[in-house]
């Protein structure tokens, strides 16, 4: 298996890091400059920790990145966290950054898409570019815990989102018990 994670500049560094330390096979990672800032604030990685976590890092300056080509083939890309301003621009079709022109591509030759966005309130705005996405087949994943596992801890919350994260990508998990399971005794 190989996945992409771009990390940008929300809040909820620690959802793109975990992906990273969760996903099986090669890991392609790009960040943008703002995620850079916000990752040691509020992971206590540095981001030469995270990059040491991927088999492949890339600027988000970087456009002759191979990411950056529809022919460059992978089977998942995650967005996590994803900003809503990152989500205005997919949704408009700009790709000015790697991180937006690999979301284009990745709609494009339909690929797996999952946007993990971090964002609350939502304005009407934020809502209309999130369903034109989802109407192209990109999934929108906010980053929205469930309880019934009885979460106990910060990473039994973070650990739920993945685990539907790896669902998405067809990984199989183990972070949290799925509905109706017997919870633990």
């Amino acid at each position: 298996m190989r996945s992409v994670v771009a990390i940008t500049g929300a809040s909820g560094a620690l959802y793109g890091v975990r992906l990273l330390q969760e996903l099986p096979g090669e890991r392609i990672l790009v960040m943008s400059e703002t995620a850079k800032r916000i990752i040691p604030a509020e992971t206590g990685y540095s981001v030469e920790q995270v990059e040491e976590m991927a088999d492949a890092v890339y600027s988000d300056d970087d456009l002759a990145a191979p990411i950056a080509s529809g022919s460059f083939r992978y089977d998942v890309l995650f967005v996590a966290p994803c900003t809503e301003s990152s989500v205005a621009k997919f949704a408009c079709g700009i790709a000015d950054t790697l991180i937006s022109r690999a979301v284009m591509c990745a709609i494009k030759e339909q690929r797996k898409t999952v946007l993990v966005v971090r964002e609350t309130p939502k304005s009407a705005i934020m809502l209309e570019n999130e369903l034109k996405l989802a109407r192209l087949g990109v999934v929108i994943m906010d980053a929205n815990p469930a309880f019934y596992p009885q979460p106990k801890t910060v990473d039994d919350i973070v650990g739920f989102v993945i685990g539907r994260c790896l669902m998405q990508a067809g990984v199989e998990q183990d972070l949290f018990r799925a509905w109706g399971e017997n919870p633990p005794e």
